[in-house]
Parts: C-alpha cells; sequence; structure tokens
C-alpha cells in the first residue's frame, strides 16, 4: 500500500531566484519566532532563580529547604503553573482575533500588533512588584505571541519559492531557537548578579528583539497572496511580486494566484464554515491533529522546565541553567540543519527520523530516572551525564522534525480561502495544549515520576505511525497546487 507520495509539479518552470528583498523580509519577520522562543526559554530560568522564588512564590522556596519533600514534588505549585500557562490562555483568544485581522487587512498588521502587545508585556514583567503584575504581563505576552504565531508562517510560506518554502518556513522554528537560547544565555548571566535582581532584567531583555519586531515589520512588504486576497489590484501584486522574485517574468505565478484567490473572494464570510466543508477534511483534521501531536511529544516539558528538570536529577541551580544552554545550542543546530535538507529529503522522513529518536532517548532517560533517582538525593555523575546526552538526543530529534515541521506543514497545505482560518485553528490548538502541558506537567512530574517520560514516548509512537499512513509529502508543490497532495493519497482521495 503506498502510504505517501513526492508529487513532481511545475514548479521547475518558475524563474525566481532569491533575492536580498525577501531574505531581509523573512529574517525580519522571523524574529516574531524570536520573542516566543524568548519567553519559553526565560521563563523556565526565572522560575528556578531562588531570589524569583522568594519574591513571588515563597511557598515553592519554602519547600526546596524541606527535606522531607520528594524530588519529583519540589515545584508542585498551581500558582506557579499558572504564571508559566496564563501566556497561552491569552493566546489562544488572540488567535481567532488575528486570524480575523490577517485576512482582512494582511499579515504585515498582524506582526506589528504582536510585536508591540509582546513589548507591553515586557515592560509589566520587568518592573512587576507582585505576582498579579507578572501575570498580567505574561497575558499580553501571550496576545503578542497569538498575533506573531498566527501571522509568521504565513508570511514565511507566501513569500518563498516553493522549491526552497520549507527552508524558509523553518527559519520561524529556528528564530524560536534562537529565542530560547538568548534567554538561556541570559539566565545564566542573571543569575550570578548580586542583589537578587537578575530575574527583572532577564524578563527586560525581551523588549530587545520586540521592539526590533514592531519597528522593523513597518517596513515589511505585504505578501502577493494577502494583496490579491484582500483587493483586486493585480497590479500592485505583480509589482510585489517581480521584487521577491527578482524577475519581470511572473505571469503565470500570478495567474495561478488569482485563479486561487477567486473562491476566496465569494467566501469572504464563510471561511470558518467552510473549512468544515468535505472537500476541507484533511486540511481541517491536520490543523488539529499536528499541532496537538507537536505538543504532546513532551518538548515544553524541557523548553518550560528544563532547569528545574535538572534541578530535579540533582544539579544545582548555575549548572542547571548551564545545561538548559546546551540543550538550548543543539535544539538551534539541529534546527539549522532541518533548514538545508527539509526540502531535499522531504517532511516525511524527517518526521520519522525524529519520531524514533525521540522515542528511544525518551525510554533510556525514563529508565533511568525510574532506576537511579529516588525521591531524595540525586542522580550519580554519571547518570546524570547520560540523562544530559540523551535530553540533548531528544532535543535534536524534535528540532529537526516536529519542531520546524509542526509549524511548516499547516502553514502550507491551506487554499488561500481557508489559509487564514486554518492557521487560527493550528495555533489555538497548540496553545490550547501548551497550556494543559504547562499547567499539569509539574503536578504530573510530582504523581507519574520517571513515568512522565514512558507517557510522551507513548505519544511520540502514535504520531509517528499517523505521519506515516496519512500525511502526504509536500515538499516542492506550489501553494496555489496543493490540493493534488489530497487528491493522489491512498486515504484522503476517497474523501476528498
Amino acid at each position: 500500500m503506498a502510504v505517501g507520495l513526492a508529487i513532481t509539479t511545475e514548479s521547475e518552470k518558475n524563474n525566481g531566484k532569491i533575492t536580498l528583498y525577501v531574505v531581509l523580509s523573512c529574517m525580519m519577520a522571523a524574529m516574531g519566532g524570536i520573542i516566543f522562543g524568548y519567553d519559553i526559554g526565560i521563563t523556565g530560568g526565572v522560575t528556578s532563580m531562588e531570589p524569583f522564588l522568594k519574591k513571588f512564590f515563597h511557598k515553592v522556596y519554602l519547600k526546596k529547604a524541606d527535606v522531607k519533600v520528594s524530588n519529583y514534588c519540589v515545584f508542585d505549585s498551581q500558582l506557579l503553573t499558572s504564571f508559566t500557562s496564563s501566556l497561552y490562555v491569552a493566546g489562544l483568544v488572540t488567535s481567532f482575533f488575528a486570524s480575523y485581522i490577517t485576512k482582512a487587512f494582511g499579515r504585515k498588521p498582524s506582526i506589528v500588533a504582536g510585536g508591540a502587545a509582546f513589548l507591553a508585556g515586557t515592560a509589566l514583567g520587568g518592573a512587576a512588584f507582585n505576582v498579579y503584575m507578572l501575570i498580567v504581563g505574561r497575558l499580553l505576552l501571550g496576545v503578542g505571541v497569538g498575533f506573531a504565531n498566527q501571522a509568521v508562517p504565513l508570511y514565511l510560506s507566501e513569500m518563498a519559492l516553493p522549491r526552497l518554502r520549507g527552508a524558509i518556513n523553518n527559519g520561524f522554528q529556528l528564530s524560536i531557537g534562537i529565542g530560547a537560547l538568548s534567554a538561556n544565555l541570559i539566565n545564566y548571566g542573571t543569575e550570578k548578579i548580586e542583589g537578587g535582581w537578575g530575574w527583572r532584567m532577564s524578563l527586560a531583555m525581551a523588549a530587545v528583539p520586540a521592539s526590533v519586531l514592531t519597528l522593523g515589520s513597518l517596513f515589511l512588504p505585504e505578501t502577493p497572496n494577502s494583496l490579491i486576497q484582500r483587493s483586486h489590484d493585480h497590479h500592485k501584486a505583480k509589482l510585489v511580486l517581480q521584487r521577491i522574485r527578482g524577475t519581470e517574468d511572473v505571469q503565470e505565478e500570478l495567474d495561478d494566484l488569482i485563479k486561487a484567490s477567486s473562491p476566496s473572494k465569494t467566501n469572504k464570510k464563510q471561511s470558518f464554515k467552510l473549512i468544515f466543508k468535505q472537500r476541507y477534511r484533511p486540511q481541517l483534521v491536520m490543523a488539529i491533529v499536528i499541532p496537538f501531536f507537536q505538543q504532546v511529544t513532551g518538548i515544553n516539558v524541557i523548553a518550560f522546565y528544563a532547569p528545574l528538570l535538572f534541578r530535579t536529577i540533582g544539579l544545582g541551580e548555575s549548572a542547571s541553567l548551564l545545561s538548559a544552554v546546551m540543550t538550548g545550542v543543539v535544539g538551534t543546530g539541529s534546527t539549522f540543519i532541518s533548514m538545508f535538507i527539509v526540502d531535499k529529503l522531504g517532511r516525511r522522513t524527517l518526521f520519522m527520523i525524529g519520531g524514533i529518536q525521540m522515542f528511544v532517548s525518551q525510554c533510556i532517560v525514563g529508565g533511568i530516572l525510574a532506576l537511579h533517582l529516588k525521591d531524595h538525593g540525586g542522580l550519580s555523575k554519571g547518570y546524570a551525564s547520560v540523562v544530559l546526552v540523551m535530553i540533548g538526543i531528544y532535543v535534536a530529534g524534535f528540532g529537526w522534525s516536529w519542531g520546524p515541521l509542526g509549524w511548516l506543514v499547516p502553514s502550507e497545505i491551506f487554499p488561500l480561502e481557508i489559509r487564514s482560518v486554518g492557521q487560527s485553528i493550528t495555533v489555538a490548538v497548540s496553545f490550547i495544549f501548551t497550556f494543559i502541558v504547562a499547567q499539569t506537567f509539574l503536578s504530573m512530574l510530582c504523581h507519574f515520576r520517571s513515568g512522565i517520560f514512558f507517557f510522551f514516548g507513548g505519544w511520540v509512537v502514535v504520531m509517528t505511525m499517523f505521519v506515516y499512513y496519512f500525511l502526504p509529502e509536500t515538499k516542492n508543490v506550489p501553494l496555489e497546487q496543493m490540493e493534488r497532495v489530497w487528491q493522489e493519497h491512498w486515504f484522503w482521495k476517497r474523501i476528498v
């Protein structure tokens, strides 16, 4: 049975080339990933800092000194998890408003709004003197991330040449990795500041990428797809297309865009109803399943709580932050590698490789913790080193598979008439399950103990099998011709 296919399309006829204009535009838009990654990385770091816990989460601070409390339960606090997960509630709600703005006004205004909201949240967080200011600041950060995650992947996919779409769109996940790595490095430095105010600097430094995104995105061009979708000004779209492709010969691509936009113009007010029609069933399934699977890989266990996790296995505060830096380097490096191979090997191959890699490493980590980490005391240096290496291998697997592809595949499979709505569903589902994982992980760690790694490992098996049987290959397929992959797939052709 043929479970996947690679379609050779007419994309080779496209005369476009890589232009500096597109590279700079996409680098600026991808700053939306940096603010998201920075927030993920900074949160885990500051919540492991003694002064931060003492000021805002005093009960957790006291539990750390209580020798009767299990290693697995020290950080189990609903207030602490509410601080972490409040961002994702705001992001979830915002993603639906962002869907309308992205479709009605364009990708660019959504990116600008995301940067501005994140900047406001940064100011509140850095100046916080009670936990309520912290949480309100995180809600504003969530608004910013909601807009950015909605608009940036669409922007990158629509600006890219079909043959390079994977590499360019993976720049979003690379930016998330760079943001998280930067945050881990900053946490490692600010933790050493005397006086206990290093956490303020960690939170406030998010203003740097947020300012660059807010100001820089004002100068971004709108995508040709959005220009055609929102108006009849095909001449302006053609001029933008010529500039981003670096050639005058863009009529064929323009015609494809105009043809693809015609359903969009007749369904402006029916997008949410439209996506539930049978012909869009595979896209709807992927919009829900892919972000769900991306979260139940367990990556946010590492991303949010890496320093806390490393503290659990017996490392000191500084060593925990340094270990988080190391995993950040691995994740960023593997995503960078993915950019070079995703359009050659294809999406499905990377999903398979990453899935096997993550499953094996999670089982080894879970086994070591089950056998050697008790309720009190830490791991020996040898076993702690093996755990760190296995977590690094796990992060690398995610970094070239479910990390970037979890954003790439949904952004490229939707026809224009449901693209903004489809992306909003993807972002909303991602936020829902990110929230659930963030809200429950510390409690799950306390109750499941080492079994938490087997829990996520089981999901990795399920998602890898799902990709093998139900996800067609989309590399090198122009966005305007993407419906063909469903019509020629062994399973989906029965439905569409």
